[in-house]
C-alpha cells in the first residue's frame, strides 16, 4: 500500500464504484476520460476512479465527485466503433482525492492513501471476526440464492480478514452509497463493522421483500383459483340449465355498484347478491331472493328531484287551477316561502278535510305541478290490513312491500308528493290496525328511518311531501290527527260553483265529449239552474257530471240532426236533463205554532231542518220520529227538561206535562239525522207549541242546548249559513261562541242574512216570537 501523496490521471464513473480487488470493465465516451486512460497507460498503467454524485453532469468538478475513490491498474485497453473506449482494469487500494489540479487536456488530481494499518489485532480476535463474517454470509446465502456456487466457495475459503472483507465487498450487492461508504473507511476494524451492518440489513430486506412476495403471490394464486373454479361453476350451472343466475347476479352487481345509496345500504344489497349466486336457480329461494334484490334496486335510496320554488310561478298554477279556495291557497304558498327560505326546512304533513267534490284531490296534484315535484296517490279508503302500510314479512309466500315503498319505486326519486287519499277511511281488524301504523309514516321525527317488514332497511321518508285528504275529522284517531296540519275545504258558495262552472267544467266537458267551442254555448241562467235544482252537493262533482250529460246530449243532436250550434239556457234545460231533481227548500211564507227551522250539517254541505211539535191530550208521553240518532234524542229530552224547569215563567200549568202528550217529528223520516245542532230549534219548536206562540217564518237556528238553558256551540257554521240563504231565511240565530267563526266566513255568504250570537234560551225566544 502507498504511503506517499502523488499526482495522477483521474477517471470520473457514473453509477458505480470500484473496490480494491475487483476486476471490472467499463466504457467511456468522454474525451477528457479518454485522454486520462491513455495518458495514464503512457506513465506507469495506473490511474484514479471515482464515481460522481450527478451522473447528469458532463464536466464535473471536485464538488461533484466524492472524496473517496480507488487506484486502479488498467489491465487492457479496447477502442470500439462510436468513439467508445471499453477498459479493463483491477482495483488496488482506496485512496483520497484532495484536489483537482488540471481539468484540460483530462482530470488530474492529487491522491493520498486512504486505509492505514492502524489496527493490531490479535490472531483470536481476527478469526472471531472472520467467523462472525461467514456466519452472516451463510445467513445471507439462505435468504439469497442468486449468487454464483463458485464464488460462494471461494469465499467461504478465505483465512484472512483483509482478503475476506474485500471480498465481500466486491460480491456482495450493495448501493454506490453503501460502497462509498466501506471505501472511506479509515481502518480494517471499521470497514469490517460497516460491512456487518450492511448484510444485516439485506437480510432483513431480502426476508421482507419475500414476505410481500408471498403475500401477493397468495393473493395471485386465490384469485386465480377463484376464477377457475367460477368458471367450472359456470359449466356446470350451464348444464344444468341454471346459467342465468351467474348472468343476473352480474348485472345485479353493476347496478348496485352505480346505485346512489350511502354504503352501509349498498353492502346489505351485496352481501344478498352474494347470497343469491349460491342459490340454484330452479329453486324457489332464487326466485324469492330475486324479486328481494330486483326491489332494494328499484328503490331510490338517496336519488332525488330538483324541486321549483317559484313562489309567483306556484300561485299562477294554484290560480289557473282552482277558484277560491284563498286559505288553502295561501297555506301552500307559505310552505313554499318557507322552502324557498331555508333549504332544509322539513315538510309538513297537510291534511285536506271537507265535503266530496270539493277538490281536495286535485288541489295536491296542483300543488305536486306548482312544486314539479313526482305525483304519486295512495288510496287508502277500506284498506285494514297494516301490511299495506308496513308490507309483509319475506317469510310469507307472495311477501311484498307495503305501499308507502312501492310509491317511492313508481315516484323513482326519494323526494316526491305523495298523496294519501280518503285518510279517514281506513279500517282495523285482526290483522292490524292501519291506522297505528300510519303514525310513524306520518311523524316527522321518526320517518327518516321508517322500516318496511319486506325492505328490512331504513327508508328515509321525511324529504317525502305528504298530502291526506279526509272528508271528516272525526273517525280519524287522535294520535294520527295530531301528527297532521289540518286544512279545512268547506263547501262552494252557489255564486262559487257558477265560476267554477263557468271557468273550468265547462270547457273540462266540452273538450271531454268530442266537442268545439263553437258549436255549444252554455247560459249562465242555465248553470245557476242547473247548480239549484239538479244538484245538491257541497262540491262540483255532480254539477260536472250534468254538464257532461248536456254535452252528450248536444253530440247526438249534432249527429242526427246535422244542426252546427246548440245554445242552452233555462227555458230548454229541462230537454237535456229532465225535470228539476231538487226544489228549493224555502223559508214557510206565515208565522205558525211548533213549527221551527233549523240548520244541520251533512256529509254533502249544509241543510235545513223543518222541525214539527205537536201537543194533544194524553197521559204524558213524549214521542220523537224521523230517525233521529241517539245525540238528537238526548237534545230533545234536555229541552223538554229545561221547559218545565221554566213553565212558570211562560205560564204553562204545573199538570200540563201530565195530561198532554208531546210528539216531535223532522220530515224526510228516511234520511237518518243526529248530532248536536238542532237543541235550541227543538226546545223553540216545543215551547211554541205548549204557549200557542207563533214562531217567525224568516228565522232558523242551530246551538246544542244545556238542561239550565245555556246555547253551546257547534260546527260547520259555514255551510249552515249557506243552506239559510238558499232557502231565503232572513234571520239566523247562532251560539254566542261560534261569533269568531262568522268573521272568516267570505261578506257573499253572509250578504243579506242577519246573525245574531245568544247565549241563552230566553234570548233564543225572545228573537223567535212573533
Amino acid at each position: 500500500m502507498s504511503e506517499y501523496t502523488r499526482q495522477m490521471p483521474v477517471v470520473a464513473i457514473k453509477n458505480m464504484a470500484v473496490m480494491p480487488g475487483m476486476l471490472i470493465h467499463f466504457d467511456i465516451n468522454r474525451k477528457f476520460s479518454m485522454k486520462a486512460v491513455e495518458e495514464a497507460m503512457m506513465s506507469g498503467e495506473r490511474i484514479f476512479l471515482v464515481a460522481q454524485k450527478d451522473d447528469s453532469i458532463e464536466e464535473p468538478t471536485k464538488e461533484d465527485l466524492f472524496e473517496v475513490g480507488t487506484i486502479a491498474l488498467i489491465k487492457q485497453l479496447i477502442k470500439l466503433p462510436g468513439n467508445v473506449m471499453r477498459v479493463l482494469v483491477v482495483g488496488e487500494e482506496a485512496a483520497i482525492l484532495n484536489e483537482i489540479t488540471s481539468s484540460e487536456p483530462f482530470l488530474t488530481g492529487i491522491i493520498s492513501p486512504c486505509i492505514t494499518d492502524s489496527d493490531e489485532l490479535y490472531k483470536n480476535e481476527e478469526e472471531a471476526m472472520i467467523r462472525s463474517l461467514k456466519d452472516i454470509l451463510e445467513v445471507y446465502l439462505k435468504e439469497n440464492t442468486s449468487i454464483n456456487v463458485d464464488v460462494v466457495n471461494q469465499l467461504q475459503s478465505i483465512h484472512e480478514l483483509e482478503k475476506m472483507v474485500e471480498q465481500l465487498s466486491i460480491y456482495i450487492p450493495m448501493s454506490l452509497e453503501e460502497k462509498q461508504d466501506i471505501l472511506a473507511a479509515t481502518t480494517l476494524m471499521e470497514r469490517y463493522e460497516r460491512l456487518l451492518v450492511i448484510l444485516t440489513n439485506e437480510i432483513e430486506i431480502i426476508r421482507i421483500r419475500k414476505e410481500l412476495q408471498g403475500k401477493v403471490k397468495d393473493k395471485v394464486d386465490k384469485n386465480q383459483k377463484d376464477y377457475i373454479l367460477r368458471e367450472q361453476l359456470k359449466v356446470i350451472r350451464e348444464e344444468l340449465g341454471e346459467s342465468n343466475s351467474i348472468s343476473d347476479a352480474e348485472e345485479f352487481m353493476n347496478k348496485a355498484k352505480n346505485l346512489v345509496a350511502s354504503d352501509e345500504i349498498k353492502e346489505s344489497i351485496f352481501k344478498e347478491i352474494e347470497r343469491y349466486k349460491n342459490v340454484a336457480g330452479s329453486s324457489s329461494e332464487s326466485a324469492v331472493s330475486r324479486t328481494y334484490i330486483e326491489t332494494l334496486l328499484s328503490l331510490p335510496w338517496d336519488k332525488m328531484s330538483e324541486d321549483r320554488n317559484d313562489i309567483k310561478q306556484a300561485r299562477k298554477i294554484l290560480d289557473q287551477e282552482h277558484y277560491g279556495l284563498t286559505k288553502v291557497k295561501e297555506r301552500i304558498l307559505e310552505f313554499l316561502a318557507v322552502r324557498q327560505l331555508k333549504k332544509d326546512a322539513d315538510s309538513p304533513i297537510l291534511c285536506l278535510v271537507g265535503p266530496p267534490g270539493t277538490g281536495k284531490t286535485s288541489i295536491a296534484k296542483s300543488l305536486a305541478k306548482a312544486l314539479q315535484k313526482e305525483y304519486i296517490r295512495i288510496s287508502l279508503g277500506g284498506v285494514r290490513d297494516e301490511a299495506e302500510i308496513r308490507g309483509h314479512r319475506r317469510t310469507y309466500v307472495g311477501a311484498l312491500p307495503g305501499r308507502i315503498a312501492k310509491g317511492l319505486i313508481n315516484a323513482k326519486v326519494k323526494n316526491p308528493l305523495m298523496l294519501l287519499d280518503e285518510i279517514d277511511k281506513v279500517g282495523s281488524d285482526y290483522k292490524g290496525d292501519t291506522a297505528a301504523a300510519l303514525l310513524e309514516v306520518l311523524d316527522g321525527e321518526q320517518n327518516n328511518k321508517f322500516v318496511d317488514h319486506y325492505v328490512e332497511l331504513p327508508i328515509d321518508l321525511s324529504n317525502v311531501l305528504f298530502v291526506a285528504t279526509a272528508n271528516s275529522l272525526q273517525t280519524i284517531p287522535r294520535p294520527l290527527l295530531d301528527r297532521m296540519e289540518i286544512i279545512e275545504v268547506s263547501s262552494y258558495t252557489a255564486n262559487e260553483k257558477l265560476h267554477i262552472a263557468k271557468d273550468y267544467l265547462v270547457k273540462k266537458q266540452i273538450s271531454k265529449n268530442g266537442l268545439k267551442k263553437e258549436q255549444i254555448s252554455i247560459s249562465k241562467s242555465a248553470l245557476e239552474n242547473i247548480i239549484l235544482r239538479y244538484t245538491r252537493e257541497a262540491g262540483v262533482r255532480n254539477l260536472e257530471r250534468r254538464i257532461g250529460e248536456v254535452c252528450r246530449k248536444v253530440a247526438k243532436d249534432i249527429l242526427e240532426k246535422e244542426d252546427t250550434k246548440y245554445k242552452i239556457t233555462d227555458k230548454n234545460l229541462d230537454y237535456y236533463l229532465g225535470k228539476p231533481k231538487f226544489s228549493l227548500d224555502k223559508a214557510n211564507e206565515t208565522d205558525e205554532i211548533g213549527i221551527v227551522r233549523g240548520l244541520a250539517w251533512t256529509s254533502v254541505g249544509g241543510d235545513t231542518l223543518q222541525i214539527e211539535v205537536n201537543t194533544m191530550s194524553g197521559r204524558g208521553s213524549f214521542e220523537l220520529t224521523g230517525q233521529l240518532g241517539d245525540v238528537m234524542k238526548e237534545s230533545a229530552k234536555a229541552g223538554i227538561s229545561y221547559i218545565r224547569s221554566v213553565s212558570e215563567e211562560y205560564g204553562i200549568e204545573e199538570d200540563y206535562f201530565k195530561k198532554h202528550d208531546i210528539h216531535i217529528h223532522i220530515p224526510e223520516g228516511a234520511v237518518p239525522k243526529d248530532g248536536p245542532s238542532a237543541g235550541i230549534t227543538m226546545a223553540t219548536a216545543m215551547i211554541s207549541a205548549i204557549t200557542k206562540k207563533k214562531v217567525r217564518h224568516d228565522i232558523a237556528m242551530t246551538g246544542e242546548i244545556t238542561l239550565r238553558g245555556r246555547v253551546l256551540p257547534i260546527g260547520g257554521l259555514k255551510e249552515k249559513l249557506l243552506a239559510a240563504k238558499m232557502a231565503g231565511i232572513k234571520l239566523v240565530l247562532i251560539p254566542d261562541k261560534n261569533q269568531k267563526d262568522v268573521d272568516e266566513i267570505e261578506a257573499e255568504i253572509k250578504e243579506g242574512i242577519t246573525i245574531i250570537p245568544v247565549k241563552t234560551m230566553t234570548e233564543v225566544l225572545k228573537y223567535a216570537f212573533v
